[in-house]
């Protein structure tokens, strides 16, 4: 959904009661400014967000022993 910041400002209960259930995009002068969203953390988009980021050859055993034996 996308909301303009008048808008927004004018209606700001409306929106936050909205945004429990879906992300709002706030348009300032027609182009996106910013985004407001729930404060709930989504585990699935989480998680899916940090694949490829850690390499698959990773050792955590070796890594645990380093940070141990510091």
């Amino acid at each position: 959904m996308q909301v303009s910041l008048t808008e927004l400002k004018s209606n700001i209960g409306k929106y936050v009661t909205i945004a429990d259930s879906q992300d709002i995009i706030i348009t300032k002068n027609g182009k996106p400014a910013a985004k407001l969203t729930n404060a709930k953390i989504d585990k699935v988009a989480l998680m899916e967000s940090l694949f490829g980021v850690i390499p698959s050859d990773v050792d955590f055993d070796a890594m645990k022993i380093e940070r141990i034996l510091k």
